[in-house]
């Protein structure tokens, strides 16, 4: 089991993937608990779930409580987009558990920890274009 992890910080946002037993501490939380990061590699990091996507891209649903999919009929939210004024659309959705069928899962920082996001996410070097491609 795997999850790819969306971490929110000001700005900015990273990505990482975590495996086996860093995911354990993910399962059976809901849409707005808060974890620690040290377990996964963000020492004295606290993190608050946002939502996230299951392995079929269905969105998880904050008001879906539960692992389970269902149709719901929305008028907006996660994963719903209406362009005419009182229209209401029937979607798919997760339920608001993180379950071993999520992939994706998006966490927003609420404590900073030891070290700061730059020195754990080094910014990318850009490629500069070489004088033989002129």
């Amino acid at each position: 089991m795997e999850f790819k992890l969306g971490i929110n910080h000001k700005e900015r946002a990273y990505s990482r993937e975590i495996k086996d037993s860093e995911c354990a501490v993910f399962l059976n939380k809901k849409i707005g608990d808060k974890i620690l990061g040290n377990t996964f590699g963000f020492k004295n990091y606290e993190f608050e779930i946002t939502g996230g996507t299951d392995k079929d891209g269905f969105p998880m649903r904050f008001s879906l409580e539960g692992a389970s999919r269902k149709k719901l009929l929305l008028t907006k939210g996660p994963g719903v987009k209406i362009k005419r004024k009182g229209a209401r659309i029937r979607k798919m959705v997760r339920g608001n558990v993180v379950a071993e069928d999520i992939k994706q899962i998006n966490v927003k920082v609420i404590k900073e920890g030891d070290k700061k996001m730059g020195e754990i996410f080094p910014p990318k070097e850009e490629a500069k274009p070489s004088e033989e491609n002129k």
